[in-house]
């Protein structure tokens, strides 16, 4: 049996606010971006195309969704991003402005550090250490 990661789903409030934070801090790339018959827009981002692991972004309709926008774990991380580039992916968090709320860290495994998207996600950013 094979199980593999899909997609997180991050409530939004704008789909190409969305993803043009992804896309400039993150490097994001659009995996799949339709709308249908409905008018619903179905946009799933991710890092590369050799994973299928990505984010689909849903718009928040109902007033308990918007209430949701930016606080879908409580105040907890929503996911974990691994780089091999973690101080080129923080110099461009930096140079964006986007809000770092963990400084950086470095213990002899790993580099790390917790920053918040557009809507106060907190995102985890982490490269590992190979000895």
């Amino acid at each position: 049996m094979k199980t593999e990661f899909g997609r997180i789903v991050i409530l939004v409030n704008d789909y190409d606010e969305a993803f043009d934070f992804y896309e400039k801090n993150l490097g994001c790339k659009k995996f799949f971006d339709l709308t249908d018959e409905r008018g619903l827009r179905y946009l799933h981002v991710g890092f590369n195309s050799e994973s299928n692991g990505g984010i689909w972004f849903l718009k928040a309709e109902t007033e308990e969704q918007k209430g949701r926008v930016g606080n879908q774990t409580s105040g907890q991380p929503v996911f974990v991003l691994y780089t091999d580039s973690f101080e080129e992916l923080m110099e461009k968090l930096i140079q964006n402005k986007v809000n770092i709320i963990r400084e950086p860290e470095v213990t002899p495994d790993s580099m790390s550090l917790n920053f918040l998207d557009l809507y106060g996600n907190e995102i985890v950013l982490v490269q590992l250490i190979k000895t």
